[in-house]
């Protein structure tokens, strides 16, 4: 018996102004509070906890973080920048939409760094995959669990791990800042067990061509597996058409 399909997100009940956020509590490395709300409302929109669109109040904010607005309101200059929100005066602040020509640029630089990064990696004389089997097991119970959040988080944590046999760990971080309006996609596609299946199925023959240093083999499947999310665009703008923009 198939596990059951993971729940879909529920567009129909939009999220708060900043629904989805918590707590800021203060670490010994980074005391800037402005720093830790902008990771968060980065993490937010991201995963759509904060969906395209949606208005953002600094009062909100700050209650929920547990910050004064001043911290932020440095947080917003920052995303407003970056184009993850819009300040429209006499308007407010929203999330910015998905930019279809963001997630082919990503798209891009995410296929040619790992492509690179996998190459690098077959040329790597210590070469252990275990740690991507052990993430292969990861995502197999997150199937058999159909716990979305926990497969994306061990797809995530698989690649990275690619990068860091490479020795190229910062790489990934370049990957990182660059998807984030991809990654809006991949979430707002969550996969029926069928897709899971495929992508794990995917990740272990990346993972079989890496231990085997088969470079032609792995730049064809990582390649593939890049463009996937790109196939599920025509569909999702059709379903939530005011989410996305050109």
């Amino acid at each position: 018996m198939n596990p059951p399909r993971p729940a879909r997100i529920q567009e129909q009940a939009p999220l708060g102004p900043a629904g989805g956020l918590s707590p800021i509590t203060r670490d010994r490395t980074r005391n800037r509070a402005s720093d830790h709300v902008y990771d968060e409302l980065v993490s937010a929109i991201r995963k759509l906890r904060l969906a395209p669109g949606s208005s953002l109040s600094e009062t909100d904010i700050a209650e929920r973080l547990h910050v004064s607005r001043t911290p932020v309101r440095e947080a917003i200059a920052r995303l407003a920048d970056t184009g993850l929100v819009h300040v429209v005066p006499q308007v407010g602040t929203q999330v910015g939409l998905i930019r279809l020509r963001d997630v082919e640029e990503a798209r891009f630089v995410r296929e040619s760094l790992e492509v690179s990064a996998f190459e690098a990696a077959c040329g790597n004389p210590a070469l252990d995959v275990g740690i991507l089997r052990d993430l292969l097991e990861q995502q197999e119970h997150a199937y058999r669990t159909a716990d979305y959040d926990t497969f994306f988080q061990a797809d995530e944590a698989l690649h990275s791990a690619i990068f860091t046999l490479s020795g190229h760990p910062g790489a990934w971080q370049v990957v990182q800042r660059m998807k984030l309006q991809l990654d809006r996609v991949r979430r707002l596609a969550q996969p029926d067990t069928a897709t899971m299946r495929d992508l794990i199925d995917e990740h272990r023959l990346i993972v079989d061509a890496l231990e085997s240093r088969d470079i032609a083999g792995g730049r064809a499947l990582i390649s593939r597996h890049a463009r996937r999310a790109l196939e599920r665009v025509p569909g999702l703008r059709a379903q939530y058409p005011h989410y996305f923009t050109a």
